[in-house]
């Protein structure tokens, strides 16, 4: 489990630290403060050195894979300035320091790569010039005194290439956006969980907001893999039928529940889900958090969202933070349990 984090140059963030981070963490803050930031940075770190992962991230946001790679890669840099080296560190309990760092730059062995025909590529610097190189990013991660993977993503003629580090990941990941989301792997990951003889969790944890439903089940009889239920209507329904609420509560139990020992990241985790469930919803999450040893990081814009978390969870498990930006600087405000309360009541900052 993380205990620190600390980021730079990474999209809104110059320089951010954040300390006293618990079991269940949740961010709340204005827009624009960085709290889907914190998120993927998190990401990018959970993948060692994989440029893929830094893709993934955009396409978070709805930036699909289809724009010029440059463009994406930019906007991964505070003030889009790829001449300053992203730096994502964490200190965990069982793994001890993990750092990553992405740089422009190509891999040693590519010597020169030729603009794109037609596109819009930036030429090769010049020998004398001092200027980072876009046509590439260099990824390097550090665990304790082990030594570096490294891992690039540079252009080529048509489309770009990847080269992974030779790495294992040193914890598992799995990321939620606010929207949307993959029914076929909600599927996939109940499938795994009945196969060890656990999808009472599953279960257990939608009978929150639909009390009526008796059993769940990973089904592709209409020819994609989805989650059905059974309400007790003569047929299954498909749980997206159910509600935005159902799919959102079981995506979250199925991430932790695949996500064993390593970490979730949920974005605006109170979408789709009404303000009375609220409360459940945070007992089933960290039910889920504890049997599985994962840590749970949230972003909300909802101060119902904090008060049901505050009323709930334990304070050995909750964290709550504030993330703040003015000036070109940024802050993480870390609440001590009895200073919560004062907060909400004053107004928390959380749109």
């Amino acid at each position: 489990m993380f205990t620190r984090l600390a980021i730079k140059n990474f999209r809104v963030f110059r320089k951010l630290d954040v300390e006293n981070l618990g079991r269940i963490n949740l961010f709340a803050g204005q827009n624009n403060a960085g709290k889907t930031t914190l998120l993927e940075a998190i990401f990018l770190l959970s993948g060692a050195g994989n440029p893929e992962v830094a893709i993934n991230a955009n396409i978070l946001r709805g930036l699909g894979s289809g724009l010029h790679p440059t463009g994406l890669w930019k906007e991964l840099f505070a003030n889009l300035d790829i001449g300053q080296p992203i730096e994502v560190k964490a200190i965990h309990r069982s793994l001890g320091e993990l750092m990553l760092r992405v740089a422009s730059g190509l891999p040693p062995e590519v010597a020169t790569i030729s603009p794109s025909n037609g596109e819009d590529v930036p030429d090769p610097p010049s020998a004398t010039s001092n200027a980072p190189d876009e046509r590439g990013l260099s990824f390097s991660f550090h665990r304790d005194a082990n030594r570096d993977a490294h891992g690039h993503i540079w252009l080529k003629s048509v489309g770009f290439e990847v080269s992974r580090p030779a790495t294992n990941v040193p914890f598992p990941a799995t990321i939620i956006g606010s929207l949307g989301g993959n029914s076929q792997e909600d599927a996939t990951r109940l499938g795994k969980l009945r196969r060890e003889k656990r999808g009472d969790l599953l279960l257990e944890a939608l009978r929150v907001i639909e009390p009526k439903l008796q059993s769940v089940e990973d089904n592709s009889a209409t020819g994609t893999a989805m989650i059905w239920g059974d309400v007790g209507l003569p047929e299954l329904v498909p749980l997206p039928l159910m509600g935005e609420g159902m799919t959102r509560i079981a995506r979250i139990v199925l991430a932790i529940s695949s996500s064993p020992g390593g970490v979730v990241l949920v974005d605006e985790i109170e979408n789709g889900l009404h303000h009375t469930t609220l409360g459940k919803v945070w007992t089933v999450v960290e039910s889920a958090a504890r049997k599985f040893g994962t840590q749970v990081f949230a972003t909300t814009h909802s101060l119902e969202c904090v008060h049901a978390a505050q009323q709930v969870l334990t304070d050995d498990v909750f964290r709550l933070h504030r993330l703040e930006i003015g000036d070109n600087q940024n802050r993480c405000v870390t609440y001590a349990a009895d200073a919560i309360n004062g907060a909400i009541e004053h107004g928390l900052e959380v749109r």
